[in-house]
């Protein structure tokens, strides 16, 4: 059974960091990409990070780029998103989800204050 579970949330104010994690188990991590995905009040889930399974390459949606960074630790299973210089739009639930895995955590709460 997939599990996924996000931690690392919290109220931080503008300008501020955070590092997210996620705590994977039940699927070979090592062999799929994995990403992070956020949902804004009111809005739909929108991707944000892509990291894949070897090299591994990085990707980011243009409203990150440069400010966040997302790793992994396959001796672990875990993976983690580095954000900096936060901005208020940057508050929302943040999920990780394995590419091609149809399964979901319960997500993070991020609340970037002024």
């Amino acid at each position: 059974q997939v599990q996924l579970v996000e931690s690392g949330g919290g109220l931080v104010q503008s300008g501020g960091s955070l590092r997210l994690s996620c705590a994977t188990s039940g699927f070979a991590f090592i062999t799929y990409a994995m990403n992070w995905y956020r949902q804004a009040p009111g809005k739909e889930r929108e991707w944000v990070a892509v990291i894949t399974s070897t090299g591994p390459s990085t990707g980011y949606s243009d409203s990150v780029q440069g400010r966040f960074t997302i790793s992994r630790d396959n001796d672990k299973n875990t993976l983690y998103l580095q954000m900096n210089s936060l901005k208020l739009e940057d508050t929302a639930v943040y999920y990780c989800k394995a590419s091609g895995i149809d399964s979901w955590g319960q997500g993070t709460q991020v609340t970037v204050s002024a």
